[in-house]
């Protein structure tokens, strides 16, 4: 039974509330309840591309860091699913057509930031996306291939073949947090940066929903 005195689970009950903010932004809602389109839904996958992009730049400079390499897991790695999702989604050439929304790009130069500096900051970026995408992020595909006819060409984002049981290695992952040698001051400012992280992510949907609204105007 896990720990409820431990760091992890202290990062998941401080960050708690803002993981349902971020869910319940509405662009998701819609999305999720049938009321978003395709392109809604390709609108999202560009810009994880950005943001996945960052992570696993980040992941391999941190392949040197005592610490945060223990994070550092192939299975995890994203990028190439999600630039196979866009081929099949948008087609050749859609590295032209894209860029990020504002949010992304704040997103995307903070984890470049504390990727390059700051061995907490990686690690509470890479909870917050990947662990997630193993719990929430599994339900998403699965609606998302319903809803949009999709077999595996344009959710591969959302399928982790190398990884059998999600919930043990969530398990570990936990446990590996629990083992950082960090002190109670860093844990707290991971902590922040874990709540800033999230806060990134209903801030995207904020944009998302701006973008879409400008576009039908």
């Amino acid at each position: 039974m896990p720990d409820p005195t431990s760091f992890s689970a202290a990062v998941r009950a401080r960050s708690s509330a803002a993981h349902s903010s971020s869910e319940g932004a509405d662009f998701m809602t819609d999305l999720m309840r049938g009321r978003g389109s395709r392109d809604d839904y390709v609108a999202l996958v560009v810009q994880h591309w950005f943001i996945y992009k960052a992570l696993e730049a980040a992941a391999e400079t941190m392949k040197a860091d005592p610490v945060a390499s223990a994070f550092v897991d192939d299975k995890l790695t994203r990028l190439p699913a999600i630039e196979a999702d866009l081929d099949f989604l948008i087609g050749d050439g859609w590295r032209d057509q894209v860029e990020p929304l504002p949010t992304t790009a704040r997103y995307v130069a903070r984890i470049a930031e504390v990727g390059a500096t700051w061995p907490g900051g990686f690690v509470a970026h890479h909870y917050t996306r990947y662990l997630g995408d193993l719990s929430g992020g599994l339900f998403i595909g699965k609606i998302m291939a319903r809803q949009f006819g999709f077999e595996t060409n344009g959710i591969g984002f959302y399928i982790f073949d190398e990884i059998a049981d999600p919930s043990a290695f969530k398990d570990v992952y936990r446990e590996q947090l629990d083992a950082v040698p960090w002190d109670a001051a860093e844990r707290e400012r991971v902590i922040d940066e874990v709540l800033l992280a999230y806060r990134f992510n209903t801030e995207l949907f904020v944009d998302l929903a701006t973008a879409k609204a400008a576009a039908a105007a």
